[in-house]
């Protein structure tokens, strides 16, 4: 009764599949759509060099621009997590992914032997969605004084500070 109950229980992690697909189908869509703004953008490029456009147009259409690239990197960060969590999700409960041990491709980021190793793998695109972000929103802000200013240098300056706790804690684990 206990071997049975014990098998039951193993194979249980047959369920994390569901969570192994979703995610990579969610990753593959994020990819597609990144894609999609990315040529869209691209294909509005041509209205930059247009003689009829006028100083200020041309730098809303900077600012758009800009703006845009910045989105379609959160998509392609935000998908790259989903397949990051997909892959180490498999190789953490179902089974180990031979070719991604053997290939030097996969360096270090898509090998996940640990629930610590998803979890620092996870936290380190987070954080670089995260920085994404706040560049999306500083671009787009207007400073009307030196008190925002200063609010703008503290945030990069923490953005800063996150980055290199980031680069010190693995120096710790290596």
């Amino acid at each position: 009764m206990g071997s049975l109950f014990e098998k039951i229980l193993w194979n249980s992690r047959f369920i994390v599949i569901a969570a192994v697909i979703a995610s990579l189908c969610t990753s593959l869509a994020m990819f597609y759509m990144a894609t999609v703004d990315a040529v869209i953008m691209i294909s509005h490029l041509g209205e930059y060099a247009l003689p009829t456009l006028t100083t200020e147009a041309r730098n809303l259409l900077r600012s758009v621009t800009v703006t845009h690239v910045v989105e379609i990197i959160d998509g392609y960060l935000l998908a790259t997590v989903l397949l990051i969590f997909a892959l180490g999700l498999y190789e953490l409960f179902i089974n180990k992914i031979d070719i991604a041990e053997d290939a030097k491709v996969a360096g270090n980021v898509l090998v996940i032997h640990s629930l610590d190793d998803l979890k620092n793998r996870l936290a380190k695109v987070i954080l670089m969605i995260l920085i994404v972000k706040f560049f999306e929103h500083a671009i787009s802000m207007h400073y009307d004084n030196s008190l925002e200013l200063l609010f703008l240098a503290g945030g990069i300056a923490l953005v800063g500070l996150a980055l290199y706790l980031t680069h010190a804690s693995e120096g710790e684990h290596h």
